[in-house]
């Protein structure tokens, strides 16, 4: 059964490659979705997929990359919604919001 993971990541996970780790993870897990920095600091990652696969996944995002140092993984899980069609990384221009 397809399911969907929400997850934002706590710790240094910014400038360290978490973004570039967990999407080649994603990927060859085969998992659709996104990965995208936020505006306070953290990384938010949605994936869906088969539920014993997203598990696998959520693990790697407490490893994280080797330069990242992952201190919590806030997970939501959900039913899928179908609305991907890959897995990418998301860049957000925060200026846009003021």
């Amino acid at each position: 059964m397809h399911r969907r993971l929400e997850c934002i990541i706590h710790g240094r996970v910014r400038g360290v490659f978490y973004r570039d780790t967990t999407s080649r993870k994603a990927k060859a897990l085969e998992l659709i979705g996104f990965v995208e920095n936020q505006q306070n600091g953290t990384v938010l990652a949605v994936a869906e997929g088969e539920e014993a696969v997203l598990e696998e996944f959520l693990t790697s995002l407490w490893k994280g990359s080797p330069l990242s140092k992952v201190e919590q993984v806030d997970a939501v899980w959900g039913e899928a919604t179908g609305e991907f069609t890959d897995f990418r990384i998301q860049y957000r221009n925060f200026l846009d919001r003021f």
